[in-house]
């Protein structure tokens, strides 16, 4: 189990930028995927992004390819959402989540571990 706490988000004008961090509980002998997830107002919450451990491997959801880059620092036990030409539908609470084991592409790994979530709010 990892404990995760986010920051970063925010209220910003549409066109406008945020990274998102999260920083989490190291699993000292394990190599883990992390990921983005996000819920918006009266819809479920869904897929963003996701990071291999050694960063090689990522992907995104269609909705927020080329405008959302997710990254990772390992030795600062963070992981990171750069968020550029945001839209007012990219308003939503943002979640990271720490995988069960590491990511292949192509290839989902459950999430085990959640944290609190950060609202992003964007503005017309």
């Amino acid at each position: 189990q990892v404990h995760l706490v986010e920051s970063g988000g925010g209220l910003v004008q549409a066109g406008g930028s945020l990274r998102l961090s999260c920083v989490h509980s190291r699993r000292t002998f394990s190599r883990y995927a992390m990921g983005w997830f996000r819920q918006a107002p009266g819809k479920e919450r869904e897929f963003v992004a996701v990071i291999s451990w050694s960063g090689g491997s990522t992907n995104y959801a269609d909705a927020v390819k080329g405008r959302f880059t997710i990254s990772r620092d390992n030795a600062k036990n963070t992981v990171y959402l750069q968020m550029n030409s945001l839209k007012p539908e990219d308003t939503a609470i943002y979640y990271c989540a720490a995988g069960v084991s590491d990511y292949d592409s192509s290839v989902p790994v459950p999430f085990s571990s959640w944290g609190q979530g950060t609202q992003v709010t964007v503005s017309s």
